[in-house]
């Protein structure tokens, strides 16, 4: 028997293989990053692993990028795509070939990224496109959601996906590399030894927007020679949006539920009233360095009905969600 996924949004099994982690592509620096020259009806991607956008007569990417200037969609797995039917009802394909056509979008967003490898994704490429007129950074809640994990994990610079069997794996290495001393007993405990107790959601608020304000400033030097613009825009988690969904969204949800500890781990963050506390501090942050600010949810709410089908799960888009974001990403930045 078929799942309500498999029915109302067959595309997402592409995705599960795009994603499958026995095809990871691990690289230095970044940690991982998308399938190189994946081919499919749902999804391409380039040499790179930069996924293919479409304008009304052409096509580009990072490592094929059109003539002349561009405009940078960065962030993670929602202007990625993950969600959309084909490569040309992504968030790029459609502000490219639609809504703001003017200059060429590329998609240069990272699955699963956080703003660290967000920010090293555009150190590591900034070369390749060399006359960028706009970043747009459609991102914010990877930062939050990986802001619960332990500080021997976060680091100076946040957690990272999967970062718990990195962790595991290297402290196998160091333990083969190891020879027995005499007279000495089993290592001490150490500080990741100990119990960890999630951090209070203030704190972890604070947290994930003194990162993004970090690598922001960072992102700004970089981009800085190039006189590109640079736009942070809060994306919009579903439950940041609306209490609840579409028919649709229901059963998706409800199904993803029931096979997910979603709740158990994102509850305190995924309601309406942190999602806005989110967007106040980024915006405080944001105008601080003169970036400009958009928290995307309010603008989405105020567009959409209860029958609106927006998400395929509750961070990422349908074609429907994605057409209406597009459309509302133009209007309030006054992009053409």
């Amino acid at each position: 028997m078929k799942s309500q996924r498999e029915i109302l949004t067959p595309q997402m099994l592409r995705y599960d293989d795009f994603d499958d982690r026995a095809e990871t592509r691990y690289l230095p620096y970044l940690m991982y990053f998308h399938r190189a020259d994946y081919r499919s009806a749902t999804i391409n991607t380039d040499r790179l692993g930069f996924r293919v956008s479409h304008g009304a007569t052409e096509r580009g990417s990072v490592a094929h990028p059109p003539k002349g200037p561009v405009r940078l969609l960065a962030g993670s797995s929602t202007p990625f795509g993950i969600g959309a039917t084909g490569d040309g009802t992504t968030m790029a394909s459609r502000l490219w070939s639609r809504y703001a056509p003017s200059v060429p979008w590329l998609n240069f967003a990272g699955r699963s990224h956080n703003s660290m490898q967000e920010l090293l994704l555009f150190l590591m490429h900034r070369e390749l496109v060399p006359e960028i007129d706009e970043i747009v950074v459609f991102s914010g809640l990877n930062d939050l959601a990986l802001s619960r994990l332990p500080d021997a994990q976060r680091g100076e610079h946040g957690g990272f996906f999967n970062c718990g069997e990195y962790f595991d794996r290297m402290e196998e290495l160091r333990a083969s590399h190891r020879k027995a001393r005499r007279g000495f007993g089993r290592r001490a405990a150490g500080p990741e030894d100990e119990p960890h107790v999630v951090p209070p959601l203030a704190d972890r608020i604070a947290y994930a927007v003194d990162l993004t304000t970090r690598h922001l400033a960072a992102l700004r030097l970089l981009a800085g020679p190039s006189g590109a613009r640079i736009t942070y825009v809060l994306q919009p988690l579903a439950t940041w949006v609306r209490e609840s969904g579409s028919p649709e969204e229901k059963a998706v949800f409800g199904e993803l539920d029931d096979i997910s500890n979603f709740w158990e781990l994102y509850g305190d963050i995924a309601t309406l009233e942190s999602g806005r506390r989110y967007a106040d501090a980024l915006r405080v942050a944001c105008e601080a360095q003169d970036v400009r600010f958009l928290d995307m949810s309010p603008v989405l709410a105020e567009s959409v009905t209860g029958d609106d089908w927006l998400y395929v799960d509750r961070a990422h888009f349908t074609d429907h969600g994605t057409e209406i974001t597009s459309r509302l990403l133009a209007e309030s930045l006054g992009l053409s």
